[in-house]
């Protein structure tokens, strides 16, 4: 009996207390549950346990490259700034909370699935990714207030879950816009921005002309890879900010937060440490997709049998063929929008009493990108600008907010960037302080709500065929109709009606 008693132990001390090896058990059982071969069941296991240990160490280069950014801001500013990247501040939630990050992730998918099939909300949610994210933003938040264990992994599973299926829903309508009808639904956390860009886009541009009726300069596009965009924006950054907090105290103390001794070092160590971010947040992003290209087919592969006919929720990318102009309109726009609210956090920081939310390349270009393509397709040019606008305003105040609840995960100079963590993680923060009772009932209220509005929205909105662009094509099929009376009236002489 001691022997099992031990074995027990052990099991759960050193492997489903350690999110690596949990991960890949789970991804071995669910490569054995779809009959893989014994080789390709240990390669996916053994990829997925290392993907967990590659996050480890883009992590400690990120928070490296973090620390002396966090430094030079507070002495430039006096507030305490952030760069909002959902991998990194994963990855740093890791080494305190990664178990339970495992479980709630691997429940969440499971109730996800059990929604998809038992509710009107036939959505199976495929970017595993932001299902990572979401879970380890509710893990911490709920871990922060004290809930026990076993009400973390129940309560969040619930919340992932519920999140998982009722996002695609709201979305649809304009997601259906975008595709022109296409069997397939928005899987990603940034939702929120491209419901609102849509519907600035359609008040805006009822008669403004597509964006993919005009040319773009050609030497932008490199911006499109996030690598390097995300490293450009960082060494603007650190530049910035290295030269104000040199004129604000003067070499001798600004040297000494990079190790310097002449203003040439002192830039070329801001440089170096930039780039070092953009190295680790490059590692970090090569652990994710190692972690998930293993463990999402194994969740893809078991969906497909129980919930079948159901639509696809894929990342936000999916849109950029619709609309690729659209996409760096959108993403400028919205870096734009957070410049600008930037500035309102530094004019008022000390009232607010929020952290300044730095521009993130990363969150700007992907979810400003598919703001835009959702603003133009309701609204054209002018909607992929205001679209693409908003979002950059939303994905700065709401991660200022939400950096109020994640406890001490909230001093680490990162947060979650993206629009649906922002105002989900408020609202599951903010319950979740009541306590574990009061915290818990607010909580599966919460989740029983959602569900039930997403339902009624499903039924008497998408299944409907309400399409958000139909005043548009209105608009512009009366706009073409009085053009060609012109024409006409030009060539006949005769006056056009009305």
């Amino acid at each position: 009996m001691d022997v099992v008693v031990g074995i027990a132990i052990f099991l759960v001390n050193n492997v489903l207390n350690q999110p690596a090896y949990l991960v890949g058990l789970v991804t071995a059982i669910g490569l054995l549950a779809m009959r893989r071969s014994i080789g390709n069941i240990a390669s996916g296991a053994i990829k997925a346990t290392m993907g967990f240990l590659i996050l480890g160490v883009g992590a400690s280069t990120v928070v490296s490259a973090l620390d002396p950014l966090g430094k030079i801001i507070f002495g430039a500013t006096g507030a305490h700034g952030v760069v909002p990247t959902n991998e990194a501040v994963v990855a740093l939630a890791q080494k305190e909370f990664g178990a339970q990050v495992a479980w709630v992730m691997i429940a969440g998918f499971a109730v996800s699935i059990i929604l998809a099939r038992f509710t009107p909300l036939k959505y199976v949610f495929l970017t595993g990714h932001h299902t990572f994210f979401m879970a380890t933003m509710i893990t911490v938040l709920l871990t922060t207030a004290d809930m026990p264990t076993y009400q973390v992994v129940l309560v969040g599973a619930l919340l992932v879950g519920t999140i998982m299926v009722v996002m695609p829903a709201f979305t649809q309508p304009w997601m259906r816009r975008v595709t022109g009808g296409e069997d397939m639904a928005m899987g990603h956390f940034g939702s929120v921005g491209y419901i609102v860009a849509g519907a600035v886009g359609g008040l805006v541009g009822k008669r403004s002309k597509s964006t993919e009726d005009m040319k773009f300069p050609e030497g932008l596009r490199f911006l499109r890879d996030s690598m390097v965009a995300t490293a450009l924006s960082m060494v603007l950054l650190y530049i910035a900010f290295a030269l104000a907090f040199l004129a604000r105290v003067g070499g001798d103390v600004a040297f000494k937060a990079l190790d310097a001794s002449s203003i040439g070092e002192y830039l070329m160590a801001a440089v170096m440490q930039a780039l070092l971010f953009g190295v680790g947040v490059a590692v970090i992003l090569f652990g994710v997709r190692t972690i998930l290209g293993e463990l999402v087919p194994a969740f893809n592969g078991i969906a497909a049998k129980v919930v079948p006919g159901a639509l696809p929720a894929l990342d936000a990318p999916v849109v950029f063929p619709y609309g690729p102009n659209a996409v760096l309109i959108g993403f400028v726009a919205s870096f734009v929008g957070g410049l600008a609210s930037l500035g309102v956090l530094v004019a008022f920081s000390s009232s607010l009493g929020l952290a300044l939310i730095l521009p993130g390349m990363v969150a700007h270009f992907f979810t400003g990108g598919t703001a835009g393509v959702f603003g133009n397709a309701t609204g054209g040019r002018r909607g992929a600008v205001a679209g693409g606008f908003v979002n950059g305003v939303l994905i700065t105040f709401l991660p200022a907010l939400l950096l109020q609840v994640l406890g001490s995960l909230g001093l680490a100079n990162t947060t979650f960037g993206d629009a649906d963590f922002g105002w989900f993680g408020l609202a599951v923060g903010h319950s979740a302080e009541l306590g574990p009772l009061g915290g818990l009932v607010v909580l599966v209220l919460l989740a029983v709500a959602l569900l039930v509005i997403a339902a009624l929205f499903q039924r008497a909105v998408v299944s409907n065929g309400w399409d958000p662009g139909a005043r548009r094509d209105a608009c512009l099929a009366a706009a073409k109709e009085n053009h060609d009376a012109d024409r006409k009236s030009d060539i006949t002489g005769t006056p056009a009606a009305g």
